[in-house]
């Protein structure tokens, strides 16, 4: 009888060293992903910046909410700018490099000539923190080049693809000049054509100081835009390109803005 119940505390000794060790080992995990990159809110930034801020829109005063649109340009991209423009709104793009810069390079010139911000989504769309750093650096640097020579303003923004990085990318990120750029909502457009569902998924999502994601160059999307457009106008919400929601604050290089 002795020796059993020394074995049962015996077992459950080594069952409660075991889930410790295990709880520290996610704990530990859990530590190195959050502090692998440095990150901050727009609000934040903000928040610790002085000055004026360029413009008619002061999203420190403002109900801003920043429009952006990954994966293009593509064919469906100047109906998109036809409805931007009709409001007089203005977004930010994050263009891709392979499919859409090298094949319409004139939509992309007309993003730049209408005043809307251009950001760098890679080249190949490859998941930065997935290759090694001399192939996510070529992601970057390619497509940093190729805008620069359609447009001649070289980005100072980039998105990266599913909103993977770590710190490998920050660094690269950093020596390119590019801040990284996140979301807080998203209508997960790729997996819909229902334009109604997508404006719903927004709406039901934004909030002060928010960054939109969307895609252009989904079907149901652009048709979406226009409603969602003018529900966030009736919420009292100031639509903005994503340096304006971070004005008078300056985008970093390296840094990750997530709202």
């Amino acid at each position: 009888m002795f020796f059993n119940a020394r074995t049962r505390r015996s077992r459950i000794l080594i069952a409660v060293a075991a889930a410790a060790a295990v709880v520290l080992a996610v704990a530990v995990t859990l530590a190195m992903t959050v502090t692998t990159y440095d990150h901050t809110s727009p609000r934040a930034a903000r928040g610790k910046a002085s000055g004026s801020v360029a413009g008619n829109v002061d999203c420190r005063k403002a109900k801003c909410v920043a429009l952006t649109f990954d994966g293009g340009p593509s064919l469906t991209t100047p109906k998109l700018l036809d409805i931007l423009k009709q409001d007089d709104l203005h977004a930010t793009f994050f263009v891709q490099g392979q499919g859409h810069i090298a094949k319409y390079p004139a939509i992309l010139r007309r993003i730049s000539d209408e005043g809307h911000e251009i950001g760098n989504h890679t080249w190949y769309h490859e998941v930065l923190t997935d290759i090694n750093e001399n192939d996510a650096r070529q992601e970057l640097a390619r497509t940093q080049d190729a805008i620069e020579k359609i447009t001649g303003t070289r980005p100072i923004l980039m998105r990266p693809p599913e909103g993977r990085t770590n710190r490998k990318v920050a660094n690269i990120c950093r020596d390119l000049g590019l801040a990284q750029v996140l979301w807080s909502v998203t209508a997960k457009d790729y997996e819909t054509t229902d334009s109604a569902l997508i404006t719903k998924r927004v709406l039901d999502q934004t909030h002060r100081d928010g960054i939109i994601l969307l895609h252009d160059l989904h079907k149901g999307t652009v048709p979406a835009v226009p409603g969602i457009i003018k529900a966030l106008k009736q919420r009292g919400y100031t639509i903005v390109t994503v340096s304006q929601l971070l004005a008078p604050a300056k985008p970093q290089p390296g840094m990750v803005y997530r709202p």
